[in-house]
């Protein structure tokens, strides 16, 4: 079973509740951390990493010998990668996406693909855990080819956490998934978001439900906007300074609040039956 714990925006607590229910189930499963712009699960699972694997996307070399500057590579290229310098063709790296576009319309056969490294994979293990984590590469754009090699070492239980937002690196971590755990907190910046993720959740298929983050116990906005939607809320975690605390300390929450091991266990099994 896959769950990817995702959330609408940053600074929810998806991390802390994605380490907690790993820690929680306490046994074997693979944890992918897909937020590659800024993993950060390594410091609360404290995994043993034991090997590094370079991530690359497709990049075009331009033959010049062969080049009669047609332009065509240029015209065709959506990214608007490939410029025509005098009596060049110039790729820009950054803007480059690898579709291969500039390789297929060369009359002349002049490009050929190469491979540029966008970023790196980590893999390790905690405890019983598997663990894997991305990292993307300072000044590159491309986070999603480094998740989807990472979702090439997911087994028969895993659960992926996932960068935070509703733009491609999110939607890319929970498709195929099958459960979202979306974790929110009772702020209107939470509800708008969590709207956000709950309508991505639908378009790609995945069942979903809710976990209330920094919960007073009052959270009507949320709960209204979860009716309104048919979504359950799984479980609401209170608010607690101790938790932040133990955060910045590299602590994680079931340290603060060990009767939550038993509540995310019960939770999994809910998750389970929701899926049947």
């Amino acid at each position: 079973m896959i769950v990817a714990v995702a959330s609408g925006k940053g600074g929810t607590g998806k991390t802390s509740v994605a380490c907690a229910l790993a820690l929680a189930l306490d046994r074997p499963l693979t944890f992918i951390d897909c937020d590659v712009e800024g993993a950060n699960a390594h410091l609360f699972l404290r995994p043993l990493m034991t090997f590094n694997e370079e991530v690359l996307i497709p990049y075009p070399f331009v033959d010049l010998s062969s080049c009669d500057l047609c332009g065509k590579c240029v015209e065709e290229c959506h990214f608007g990668a490939m410029l025509r310098l005098g009596k060049k063709v110039k790729v820009m790296q950054n803007l480059c996406h690898g579709c291969g576009v500039c390789r297929l319309v060369c009359p002349k056969r002049a490009v050929s693909m190469t491979g540029r490294a966008v970023g790196t994979i980590h893999k390790g293990v905690a405890g019983i855990m598997r663990f894997f984590c991305g990292e993307l590469m300072t000044g590159e754009a491309l986070s999603v080819p480094i998740i989807k090699r990472l979702k090439k070492e997911m087994d028969d239980l895993v659960i992926i956490d996932c960068p935070p937002g509703t733009s491609c690196p999110a939607v890319e971590s929970v498709e195929g998934s099958d459960f979202a755990l979306l974790v929110t907190e009772p702020t209107p910046f939470g509800v708008h978001d969590l709207e956000g993720m709950i309508t991505v959740c639908r378009r790609l298929e995945v069942p979903c439900g809710v976990v209330i983050n920094r919960s007073f116990g009052d959270d009507l906005d949320v709960e209204s906007l979860c009716a309104a939607e048919g979504v359950p809320v799984l479980l609401k975690i209170p608010f607690d300074r101790k938790v932040a605390e133990a955060y910045a300390k590299g602590g994680t929450l079931l340290e603060v609040m060990p009767d939550l091991e038993e509540q995310l266990d019960e939770m999994f099994l809910e998750i389970r039956g929701l899926r049947r």
